[in-house]
Order: C-alpha cells, then sequence, then structure tokens
C-alpha cells in the first residue's frame, strides 16, 4: 500500500501534461489567439490565407482541417470558399470551444463540424474530403508518418494536402534576428503573456522539427506527391503541399 508520503510526492506528476498535447493546449487556449499575432508580428494571417489558396478548391468542397485549434485556418478556408464545409478535429476541447464560440458568432455553424481527436486516427472515411490543412500541428504529433497516412487515406484521389509548420528562418542579413526572435523572443513573451511555461516548448519543437527536404520525403512514404515547399518570411514557416495520388493508401 502506498503511504501518504508517497502520495503527495506523486500528486504532481499527476497534474504534469505532455508537450504538444491537447491538455497543453487547454491550459493556454484563452490567449492562444492574442499570442499568435503578438508573437508571429501578425503575419500567422497572411500564412494562413496562402494555406487556403494553395489547395486549389473547386465547388462546394469539403475540407478536414486538424489541429484546428481555435478555428483560424477554417475561417480563412470558408472566406476564400464560402460553399465549403468544413470538418475541425483538434485534441484540445478548450480550443474548440473558442472555435466554435467563433464560428457562431459569424453564423458559419452549419459550415463547421468540430470534434475532439487526433491526426493518427481520424474517424473519416476512405477518400471523403477533398482537402487536408493542418497548421502549426503537424510537430505536436507523436507519430507523423501516421498521421499523414491518415490524410492521404481520407483525401480523394486528386486531392491537396496542406502543411503549415514553422521553421527555422534562413538568410545571411535578417536570417540571425528572426533565429534570435524564435529561439529568444518567441519563448520568453509567451510565457510571459500566457502566464504559461508551455511556451518553451516552441522553440524546442521547431528546432526538432524535420526540415523540408525529409518532411517531402514522409510525405511520400505516405502515398502523397509532395510539391515544392514554399518558403515564407525568411523560411520562418514553410508550406508543404501535396497532392493524393490515384492508387490506394
Amino acid at each position: 500500500m502506498r503511504s501518504s508520503g508517497d502520495a503527495r510526492a506523486a500528486a504532481p506528476a499527476a497534474r504534469e501534461v505532455a508537450p504538444g498535447s491537447g491538455a497543453m493546449f487547454d491550459r493556454i487556449a484563452r490567449r492562444y489567439d492574442l499570442l499568435n499575432r503578438v508573437l508571429s508580428l501578425g503575419l500567422d494571417r497572411a500564412w494562413r490565407r496562402r494555406t487556403a489558396a494553395a489547395l486549389e478548391l473547386g465547388a462546394a468542397p469539403r475540407v478536414l482541417d486538424l489541429a484546428t485549434g481555435t478555428g483560424d485556418l477554417a475561417l480563412a478556408i470558408l472566406r476564400r470558399h464560402p460553399d465549403a464545409t468544413v470538418v475541425g478535429i483538434d485534441p484540445s476541447a478548450a480550443m474548440l470551444a473558442i472555435a466554435r464560440d467563433k464560428i457562431a458568432r459569424r453564423g458559419l455553424a452549419r459550415s463547421v463540424e468540430l470534434q475532439v481527436g487526433i491526426a493518427e486516427q481520424l474517424p473519416l472515411a476512405d477518400a471523403s474530403v477533398d482537402a487536408v490543412t493542418i497548421a502549426f500541428g503537424l510537430r505536436n504529433v507523436p507519430d507523423r508518418e501516421r498521421a499523414l497516412r491518415e490524410m492521404a487515406r481520407v483525401t480523394r484521389p486528386g486531392g491537396r494536402v496542406a502543411v503549415l509548420e514553422l521553421g527555422e528562418p534562413r538568410g545571411r542579413v535578417l536570417g540571425p534576428l528572426a533565429r534570435f526572435h524564435i529561439h529568444r523572443v518567441v519563448p520568453r513573451l509567451g510565457a510571459l503573456l500566457s502566464g504559461a511555461r508551455e511556451y518553451r516548448y516552441l522553440e524546442r519543437s521547431i528546432a526538432a522539427f524535420p526540415p523540408p527536404e525529409e518532411v517531402a520525403a514522409m510525405m511520400v512514404r505516405a502515398g502523397l506527391e509532395p510539391r515544392r515547399p514554399r518558403r515564407l518570411t525568411l523560411g520562418a514557416c514553410n508550406l508543404f503541399v501535396a497532392v493524393r495520388g490515384g492508387g490506394p493508401c
């Protein structure tokens, strides 16, 4: 039998959450949008618009938005394609609650279906969506290759998968300044504004994310045909676009 001392020692561990998990994002959900605007210097909106445009959707498309968070990319897709329907999946219930409020205020509740879930196990039928997006979420997925296989599975042949992810800025002149912003300013300012040390995880997760050529190789293994990655803002963000081939995934 565990003693009371052992129980007290174990209590803090029980409150710990895994970095990048839904529980971690539950903690910072209320200030997530503000932090995105401040930490990206407002560029995250433009990056999402580029992602929505890269899907090249036809009429009345059905789009899956993974790691949908507070719904900003889902809304960007609907602004560009008002006749679309979006399925938004995220592991954080608190983030989805904020997304649900945003979508309702814009009168778009009938166009968006939100549900808690993970990228490695999608509750959708094969070839049931015209495109899949995931913004700032793939680096938080424990099994990225499995997630990419799932994205390929649910996408119709010829449909697109778009991955928007933060990266290591390049460039001889502005690159060092951008890297200083990500590695020094972002974690400290994020922790200060949110009151949560979880934002220090951001720096580590960006540094650990695979380089573009490795992401492209993972897409190929998943049954996707990657296009040339698009470097946004000196590579501070990368847009990976791939097409689902005609064969089985």
